[in-house]
């Protein structure tokens, strides 16, 4: 081959290696967005709000998804779990039809996706600063749309930073639903684990059996490591999903819908193992039982027949003693932990009748 084709190559692999490295930066860098809410003929409604924006809680700016085909509806304003597992890319997939009937928020946690900085503190993931960054999203959220109240829903650890705020400001919460719910972590964890053990034995997984044996039951000696191996075979085995793959739709989110770019798929990346390292050491002692037994706003759990992530029997023990001027317990009969991914429709339904009691009296 002569030097002058050798160079001809070169060049024109050099122009792939750029065009392709071109198009990485621009998608990396790319600008996120929400798609507006049209009607059937494609034409914009009137009334509805679809914004993603980023604002500022307590000195951080963090980002928010708001959705809606009517701004007169109620807010409700959804706390992912994780922690460092945000849904703004992918929330249009499974609450598309809460945006009939609600303004639907979701929030990316400080320290999560969208709203992980680098440089931030362990100090900066402290609950009380979650909490308070909670109580200003509300605020927001109620002088943006001029309402006097919004519905918080929380799912997961988000059931946690939830349920704390309502004890702390229930003046500004119409109600409470608590999905996939913290109740007892230590005792939770013990029928997570005994669930896992149960079934690997039952299904003679082999690998299975001797990861769990190795770990032993709960309180683990190495909670991050030994806790994520149990949770693995509590996935495995459906006690997370079953009709549902928010891992596969988060995936989906980040490399091709708009409200994430790919540097938010990096932000997300490392503010999943931030958020986990720093805040669940502060929620593993949890008990509720003895530390919230009243809550002075009506309370719905939303809670999967086959959850073990978080013990459904844990949840429904906790909202028997429960005191609350209404109280409901609302069985997802083929869910596991994601209840209102695996269920869109029953959970749509739950959420209409618990505004129209609330809001209409009906």
């Amino acid at each position: 081959m002569s030097d002058r084709s050798m160079l001809s190559r070169r060049r024109k692999r050099f122009k792939i290696i750029l065009c392709i490295l071109c198009i990485f930066i621009i998608l990396l860098i790319f600008p996120s967005w929400t798609p507006k809410i049209r009607d059937d003929k494609g034409a914009v409604l009137p009334n509805s709000v679809s914004i993603l924006e980023q604002i500022e809680l307590d000195g951080i700016k963090q980002s928010i998804l708001i959705r809606g085909k009517d701004k007169r509806n109620p807010i409700v304003l959804f706390l992912h779990g994780g922690p460092g597992y945000p849904q703004i890319s992918y929330a249009r997939k499974y609450q598309s039809e809460l945006e009939n009937d609600f303004i639907v928020v979701n929030w990316d946690q400080r320290g999560s996706g969208k709203s992980y900085h680098l440089g931030m503190s362990e100090n900066d993931l402290q609950i009380d600063n979650l909490i308070q960054d909670t109580v200003e999203l509300t605020e927001y959220l109620k002088q943006k749309f001029d309402q006097p109240k919004i519905f918080i829903a929380g799912h997961s650890w988000g059931s946690l930073l939830a349920i704390w705020t309502v004890q702390k400001h229930p003046e500004d919460f119409y109600a409470y639903i608590g999905i996939g719910q913290v109740a007892n972590s230590p005792l939770g964890e013990q029928l997570s684990y005994q669930f896992a053990l149960d079934e690997a034995r039952k299904q003679k997984n082999k690998q299975a059996i001797t990861d769990l044996e190795s770990i032993g039951s709960p309180p683990y000696k190495n909670p991050r490591k030994d806790t994520t191996l149990e949770r693995k075979w509590v996935t495995a085995f459906g006690g997370s999903e079953r009709k549902s793959n928010s891992y596969n739709e988060l995936m989906k989110g980040i490399f091709f819908r708009p409200e994430y770019t790919w540097a938010d798929g990096i932000k997300l990346a490392l503010g999943d193992a931030f958020s986990r390292k720093v805040i669940l050491p502060q929620t593993e002692d949890t008990d509720l039982f003895k530390t919230l037994p009243e809550l002075n706003v009506p309370v719905y759990f939303c809670m999967g027949r086959y959850d073990y992530m978080t013990p459904s029997e844990v949840v429904y023990n906790y909202f028997e003693k429960l005191v609350a001027p209404e109280k409901q317990f609302i069985w997802f009969e083929h869910s596991a932990h994601f209840p209102h991914f695996e269920e869109i429709d029953k959970f749509h339904a739950v959420l209409v009748n618990i505004k129209k009691k609330i809001i209409s009296g009906g």
